[in-house]
């Protein structure tokens, strides 16, 4: 899943350490996230979505293979 939190977070001027405290997460969660080393729980998601104030679908991008197209 690839995701545009790091763009979005600097639109905001946000810190990863401030997001992560605003989230309570630690800061090393946010980078993670921001490097695509990390997806997020859905709670997670919904949180971050809600603090920027945009749908899930804008920060976070769901790509599907070939495995799932029945789905």
């Amino acid at each position: 899943m690839k995701n545009k939190l790091e763009e979005i977070r600097k639109q905001h001027s946000i810190t990863q350490e401030e997001l992560a405290g605003k989230l309570d997460v630690t800061r090393q969660s946010i980078s993670s996230l921001e490097h695509g080393r990390y997806n997020p729980s859905i709670l997670l998601a919904f949180k971050i979505a809600k603090l920027f104030k945009v749908s899930i679908e804008e920060i976070f991008i769901y790509e599907e293979d070939s495995e799932n197209e029945n789905f």
